[in-house]
């Protein structure tokens, strides 16, 4: 049976260990007021995630505005007058749940609507397989992509061609090399793992980022 990791922070400071992968890792903190205000004040907009569970349920997109702020919830946006209104709603969607906080990468988009991929591969013994490569595209209003969520599924080739002004087959051939590094990486640390799903954001610049890995993809 394969194993599974359902912690987000454990598989993230795996990865971060690691200075050949580091640096696609967007900034990823345990939940603190200061942190959530730090990174505020670093990157303009933060995403809140809770440490366990699947389907993009709980994620909170956070952006300073002016002297205020939003969140973005479930698919509505709510203003904040004061970091402490914040964290007071915050706190309030969190029910006490332990969260993560990561840099928001300016995903690219078609027509408006965030854009990301997901590749999975699979352990076949001697070696890793990647099984397949696809793009989902957040529903309209909403930030998250997953398709629970109401997000659609495209082929990835023509989610590149859309969305982004790189080549498909190098943009690929680069998810490709750096999920086997990846796996590679996390199968050391947990033994046993028999498929993994890598969740990237791709930015309006083709820099791939590593938003999420999951033990047991769907």
């Amino acid at each position: 049976m394969s194993t599974s990791v359902a912690d987000k922070w454990e598989k993230t400071r795996v990865l971060l260990k690691h200075g050949s992968v580091a640096a696609r890792v967007p900034e990823t903190r345990r939940f603190a007021p200061s942190q959530l205000s730090g990174m505020l004040a670093r990157y303009g907009r933060v995403v809140a995630k809770p440490t366990t569970g699947t389907g993009g349920s709980g994620l909170i997109l956070i952006s300073k505005q002016g002297k205020g702020y939003t969140y973005h919830y479930q698919g509505s946006v709510r203003y904040a007058a004061t970091f402490a209104a914040l964290l007071t709603a915050v706190h309030r969607i969190r029910r006490g749940r332990s969260y993560l906080l990561q840099r928001a990468i300016p995903l690219a988009r078609i027509n408006g609507r965030p854009l990301d991929f997901r590749v999975k591969i699979v352990n076949k013994g001697s070696k890793w397989v990647i099984t397949a490569i696809v793009g989902r595209l957040a529903r309209p209003g909403l930030f998250v992509t997953n398709l629970c969520k109401g997000g659609t599924q495209l082929k990835s080739d023509m989610a590149i061609r859309r969305a982004l002004s790189v080549s498909p087959a190098r943009l690929k051939g680069e998810m490709r090399t750096l999920t086997h590094h990846c796996a590679g990486l996390l199968v050391q640390a947990f033994p046993g793992l028999g498929q993994l799903g890598f969740d990237y954001g791709v930015d309006n610049n083709g820099r791939i980022w590593i938003l999420e890995v999951n033990t047991q993809p769907k």
